[in-house]
């Protein structure tokens, strides 16, 4: 059997809100790491919004979210899948309970903000009865095919902890970098000799090669580089007989069903979480319009927190990011 993982990222680019990067995991027999897990899985999955006849969307999260469309498609996929993993503790019914099934580390710093102090107050939503049973159609799809998906994860940066991270090594594309290798050690490290362990990322902002990098972060272990291209960077990293392929793929939110499950992941855990910083603000400024965070429009809601009559005070380094 070989554990085929995808990591991705939601929020790179914006000014207010986290940066958040997640892996989905799943075990599935050697014969299927070529083929297509969208068809492998399309009694419970589809790729496309247009005849989903209640199946879960899994795609890139930039096709299942926007203002107009809403986190409708993000909510129920999640939910969905995290039912199928932790079948036995329900789904999460809160934000506070969907960090800690995906990020549990997070949670003490976000204490540390007034806008998260209630996470365990506002519900997530959506349609129980509909999440169950689209849960159960992709667990029982995913036995049928010998297949399981055996975990989410998230590495939520907040604000101040990104900031941080950025001011010691003045670099934000290093950030995210550190982030993913992150999740790629977890997997590694609880992953068993005898499973071939591939791991697929999104490739790093037209970048190539990656060796340099991965002997920074993983230095104790044997490294191979297996292609470099315009398509993939592929490296084999090897420790004491245990063994995995890391590929840097174009595209790979939109090729990789395991990856477009982690950018679905990433967003939602980010827009669940941007909920909670609009929810704070507007609360105490009226007539307050909320941000999706990103730069422009980012720029345009802390320009209206400083001129707001009600002159809400706030910690800049927990609320703005550094560029």
């Amino acid at each position: 059997m070989a554990v085929l993982i995808g990591i991705d990222e939601a929020g790179y680019g914006p000014i207010l809100g986290p940066l958040v990067v997640s892996s989905a995991a799943f075990s599935i027999p050697d014969a299927h790491l070529k083929k297509d897990l969208w068809n492998l899985l399309g009694r419970a999955v589809a790729k496309k919004k247009k005849h989903l006849a209640g199946r879960l969307l899994i795609t890139d999260s930039k096709k299942a979210y926007n203002k107009s469309i809403g986190i409708n498609h993000l909510r129920r996929t999640v939910l969905a899948s995290l039912l199928t993993v932790h079948e036995n503790h329900g789904k999460p019914q809160n934000p506070a309970q969907l960090l800690e099934r995906v990020c549990p580390q997070c949670i003490r710093r976000l204490t540390q903000y007034p806008w998260y102090e209630n996470l365990s107050e506002p519900s997530l939503g959506g349609d129980e009865d509909d999440i169950e049973i689209a849960s159960l159609a992709l667990k029982n799809t995913l036995l049928a095919g010998e297949m399981r998906l055996l975990g989410i994860k998230s590495s939520c940066l907040d604000v101040a902890h990104y900031n941080r991270m950025v001011s010691a090594v003045k670099n934000k594309a290093s950030v995210l970098f550190t982030a993913i290798c992150g999740l790629v050690k977890q997997a590694f490290d609880s992953t068993c000799e005898s499973e071939d362990l591939q791991i697929i990322v999104d490739r790093q902002s037209g970048r190539i090669r990656y060796r340099k990098l991965l002997g920074r972060m993983f230095g104790e272990l044997d490294l191979k580089i297996l292609r470099e291209d315009n398509s993939v960077s592929s490296y084999e990293l090897a420790d004491y007989g245990k063994v995995m392929r890391l590929h840097f793929a174009v595209r790979a939110d939109e090729r990789f069903l395991p990856v477009s499950l982690a950018s679905m992941t990433s967003k939602y855990v980010r827009q669940v979480l941007m909920e909670s910083i609009n929810r704070y603000f507007i609360s105490r400024c009226t007539h307050l319009a909320p941000t999706a965070g990103y730069w422009k429009d980012g720029t345009r809601f802390i320009k209206e927190l400083e001129t707001h009559p009600a002159g809400v005070k706030y910690d800049s380094d927990k609320l703005i990011r550094c560029r």
